[in-house]
Parts: C-alpha cells; sequence; structure tokens
C-alpha cells in the first residue's frame, strides 16, 4: 500500500468551521423539539380533593373538587368503588382553572355503614384523580 504525500486535505480551519456549524444546527434543532414538546405539559389538568360531608342516613355522599391544574377542564363523569353511580351531578361540568364545584353522588340503597368507598373523578380527556377513600359514618 503506498501512502500519497502530495495528497490534499481540508484545512484544520475550515474542519472546524464545519464542526461548529453542524453542532449549532443541531442544537437548534433540538431546542425546537424540546421547546413543542413544553407546550404539551404546559396545559395540565389537577384537581384537588379538598371537602366532604355525608348526608343524614349515607343516602349521598358530597365532595368539593378544586381545579389546581394551569388550563380549565371538564368533568366527565364520577365514580365510586370503580363504578358510575345511581346519580351524581358530575356530568359535563366545565371547572375553570382555581375554582371549585361540589359533587354529590349516590348509589341504590345508600352506603353501608363501616364501609370505605373509593371516590374518582374523570375529565373529558380521560385523565382520573383520586381515589378520595372515605369510610361511611
Amino acid at each position: 500500500m503506498k501512502i500519497l504525500k502530495n495528497a490534499k486535505a481540508l484545512s484544520p480551519v475550515v474542519a472546524s468551521i464545519i464542526l461548529i456549524a453542524v453542532t449549532v444546527a443541531v442544537s437548534i434543532a433540538v431546542a425546537a423539539w424540546m421547546g413543542a414538546l413544553s407546550f404539551n405539559f404546559m396545559n395540565t389538568e389537577q384537581l384537588t380533593f379538598t371537602n366532604y360531608k355525608w348526608t343524614t342516613g349515607n343516602t349521598d355522599f358530597q365532595f368539593t373538587i378544586k381545579n389546581t391544574g394551569s388550563t380549565d377542564l371538564t368533568l366527565a363523569e364520577a365514580r365510586v368503588d370503580g363504578v358510575a353511580p345511581t346519580t351524581s351531578n358530575c356530568t359535563a361540568y366545565q371547572l375553570v382553572k382555581g375554582a371549585s364545584v361540589g359533587i354529590d353522588v349516590a348509589v341504590t340503597g345508600g352506603f353501608d355503614s363501616g364501609i370505605q368507598y373509593e371516590f374518582t373523578v374523570i375529565t373529558a380527556k380521560g385523565n382520573t384523580f383520586g381515589p378520595y377513600i372515605k369510610t361511611a359514618p
């Protein structure tokens, strides 16, 4: 194998400029991609369960939820132990950022004393919040 001593190559200055240009182009592409990702995470839904009350005779359970997320949301349904209750005022309710709403749920036959129940709320986007676990008095 013969090594050519007269072969021309890129000068170190040109090679350095090309490397810097490629690095800058890649960093701009990554920054744009990360910026696009952050917009999806900025509008997050978040609910906080704040108060609760059992009605006389344990026929209904009333709880308050607050929208603590960074965007308005729509409540789709409330569930008791993973099942839709007999009645609920939670369907298609628009809850603006920072607002609270009282949810009233009831099941056929009422709630049995001393039994733990799991209450969850589902938004229109499919996010589930809870479980909020309370024992019937």
